[in-house]
């Protein structure tokens, strides 16, 4: 059958996908194999190996266009929203212990810490002094969901869109032979200094760190739009000043990137030397970050839409760089970055 015939090819090893970039002429022949098939809501016939087909109609689905996401072909039969009558998965298909050994996830069953209500604690305590800083607020670490599948869900999405663009997942930033080295990543070399992280948000940092490494990950899902590609929402509201993630990848030169097409690469460092220079490269390594879109800030909608803020840190004499929501960002909200930043801007005082 058709549709077993697709499953098949979609266990297969996968291309790498490009959903922003046109399909070349041999990915056209090779999806011209399936015939007429294509997915019922983006309504495009590409990327076969990833289209599913429902055992009960034969429509067909891409794995990354269902709500939720599916992250694996579904071993036993499967049927579409409208021949299951919108019923929701009892369980996700790419099941537990595969999504720990994909995050590398610890301890998955430890409860997450509170250092929200403890702060909130103090602030009661201290409510006249916290009017007094108001300037100096600090970095608070997200508040993972509640219910364990549906972290499952979330981490299950990206893993998705991971294993679809070819990405293995790392959570640090990575040094490759032949590209810059770690001691190049030296904040001192920043032209016009860089915002020396606080002790405090340090903390705040790698406790968000920790809760990530045990499973209690951001409440963001990963969806795929068919103008947008592979995107991030919100899965629950966040509030402002909140640590979204790290961007993360393989540090490079600039120098050598300069012909670089990517549109994922993120500054790292604006040396006074520009042979120091350095990028984030995360096209072969990379997090949840490497999906959240960039936006153009200088439009009025791209400075409506922008609910994050892009903010350089030194983190131990290393440059580092973080997602920061700088406002409350609803459910469901999909979260953009503003891409045209300009390097004067830092040292971000202003910001935090």
């Amino acid at each position: 059958m058709a549709s077993e015939a697709l499953r098949r090819r979609t266990r297969a090893p996968k291309p790498v996908y490009q959903p922003l970039s046109p399909s070349s002429d041999s990915e056209q022949e090779s999806d011209s194999d399936y015939g007429d098939v294509s997915c019922e809501e983006c309504g495009s016939g590409n990327n076969a190996p990833d289209l599913l087909l429902c055992d009960g109609c034969d429509r067909g689905y891409h794995l990354y266009c269902l709500k939720p996401i599916l992250a694996a072909v579904p071993k036993d039969s499967w049927f579409c929203p409208i021949c299951s009558g919108g019923k929701k998965l009892k369980r996700f298909p790419l099941v537990q212990t595969k999504i720990v050994d994909f995050f590398r996830i610890q301890k998955s069953s430890v409860e997450v810490e509170k250092p929200i209500t403890d702060s909130r604690k103090r602030k009661k305590r201290s409510s006249s002094l916290v009017v007094s800083k108001k300037k100096s607020r600090r970095l608070l670490p997200f508040n993972p969901t509640e219910d364990p599948e549906r972290r499952w869900e979330q981490m299950a999405s990206l893993a998705t869109a991971l294993m679809a663009t070819g990405t293995e997942f790392s959570n640090e930033l990575t040094y490759v032979p032949g590209m810059a080295p770690k001691s190049a990543n030296c904040a001192a070399f920043e032209k016009g200094g860089m915002q020396v992280m606080s002790k405090e948000d340090t903390e705040t940092l790698n406790l968000c760190k920790k809760m990530m490494e045990r499973g209690e990950w951001p409440p963001l899902l990963v969806v795929f739009d068919p103008k947008e590609g592979f995107t991030v929402q919100a899965d629950r509201s966040i509030r402002d000043l909140t640590i979204i993630t790290e961007y993360v990848g393989d540090v490079d030169y600039l120098s050598n990137r300069e012909s670089d097409d990517g549109d994922s690469m993120m500054t790292l460092l604006c040396a006074s030397n520009p042979s120091q220079s350095l990028v984030v490269c995360p096209d072969k390594r990379s997090n949840i970050a490497r999906f959240v879109n960039g936006i153009n800030n200088y439009t009025p909608e791209g400075r409506k839409k922008q609910n994050l803020k892009c903010v350089r840190y030194d983190i131990g004499g290393e440059c580092r760089v973080l997602l920061i929501a700088n406002r409350d960002i609803r459910k469901g909200e999909r979260l953009y970055y503003d891409y045209n930043g300009l390097e004067h801007e830092y040292p971000t005082e202003h910001f935090v």
